[in-house]
């Protein structure tokens, strides 16, 4: 395939570091490894606590479980979410017994649209959380939601904006917690994983319990300590203070994690190089609708037509020359099935159902080459001169 969705970025020497690990080690359990790799992962985003998960769906649920045992959320309180995002954004809101709010999405940054976000603030006033999602690498206008819901609590999915920027913040330190995902095609792979990120040290203690099935012996020293003196009757080391899972990952992911982080702040900036090449080859035509580029990370490379047919038309042509294409994430949410067993309020704006049948992407990474650019430019500048001919 001329440009699949994603490559194989795990270099030989990420190889040859796991071959030694598992020819030597003797702990292959959530152990010192993963302690380490969370370490430089709070160092390069810049935060104070990060705990590594066996994926960023997992991040998702322990990040919103803890959010609502800290804040004290109840069912049925409301959660502000993009009505374009990943599903297991909101999975864990209806399975911990909130209430998604769905808005509209801005086709600039496909964070909220601040016009519908003002009509929510009118209809929901109650509302107590919000889901940002940063996706495809471009970062969300999370100071504009503040202004008009000052007094909520802020979350952040970055899983797919590794390194992303919003006015001279790395993305994931912008609210009270943060996930990122680490599946391969990502900007960097622990082939399965994701992050959990907070400054908040009571939210970091609830979260380490709920990683380990609600474990008092997996808290803080001394919240351990508090914990033991409360409960003397049962026996520490089985005391379970909340609600948990089972949401560990193991040593042979963090090896692998340590070894790609090396080269994460590489592998960006070549997605960006890549990512603004093919926003000038767009920018030749007027066929296309042009995200904001300011400080996006790159996840991929999205085209908006103008239209659901030319969209059809260039997925079709671009697949028949070897390249992979998907929709934007998982589309408009609201018309996906799993959400039809619930009673949620069905309005969405106008932008996101544009989206829907006019946008998809393919995949960026940094072992693609200039050549390849080059020939991706040729094959739209194909289409687009057979795509007018034909009408």
């Amino acid at each position: 395939m001329f440009w699949p969705l994603m490559k194989d970025c795990i270099t030989k020497k990420d190889r040859k570091r796991l071959v030694e690990f598992v020819a030597t080690a003797n702990r292959f359990t959530n152990g010192p490894k993963v302690r380490e790799f969370e370490k430089q992962w709070s160092k390069w985003l810049g935060c104070e606590y990060s705990l590594f998960v066996s994926s960023g769906s997992a991040a998702n649920l322990l990040l919103v479980s803890a959010i609502k045992e800290k804040y004290n959320l109840k069912n049925g309180d409301k959660v502000l979410v993009p009505a374009m995002t990943w599903v297991t954004n909101i999975s864990p809101i209806i399975q911990l017994g909130l209430v998604p709010v769905f808005c509209d999405i801005d086709k600039d940054n496909f964070g909220f649209d601040l016009k519908h976000l003002k009509y929510l603030k009118q209809k929901h006033s109650d509302i107590k959380m919000a889901f940002v999602t940063h996706l495809f690498g471009i970062p969300a206008d999370i100071d504009s939601y503040r202004e008009v819901f000052p007094d909520i609590v802020y979350i952040e999915d970055v899983c797919e904006s590794h390194g992303a920027t919003y006015k001279g913040k790395k993305t994931g330190t912008l609210s009270e917690g943060s996930t990122f995902s680490f599946y391969f095609g990502h900007h960097m792979t622990t082939i399965e994983g994701g992050f959990v990120c907070t400054s908040d040290t009571d939210l970091y203690n609830i979260m380490k319990m709920k990683r380990s099935h609600g474990m008092a012996r997996e808290a803080l020293p001394q919240r351990y300590e508090e914990y033991k003196q409360k409960y003397p009757d049962i026996h520490p080391q089985f005391l379970f203070v909340t609600d948990g899972f089972n949401l560990r990952s193991m040593e042979f992911n963090a090896v692998l994690g340590i070894s790609q982080l090396e080269g994460l702040d590489d592998a960006i900036a070549r997605r960006r190089e890549i990512h603004d090449k093919f926003l000038n080859i767009l920018k030749k035509y007027n066929s296309f609708h042009i995200p904001q580029s300011k400080g996006n990370s790159s996840f991929c490379l999205t085209f908006i037509c103008q239209s659901k047919e030319y969209r059809k038309s260039l997925e079709s042509f671009l697949g028949d020359r070897g390249v992979e294409t998907r929709p934007l994430c998982s589309g408009n949410l609201l018309k996906q099935p799993f959400l039809q067993n619930y009673s949620f309020e069905i309005d969405w704006g106008p932008n996101v159902e544009e989206l829907h049948n006019n946008g998809f992407f393919i995949g960026n990474n940094h072992m693609i080459t200039d050549d390849e650019v080059l020939k991706l430019e040729e094959y739209i500048h194909e289409f687009t001169l057979k795509y007018q001919e034909e009408i």
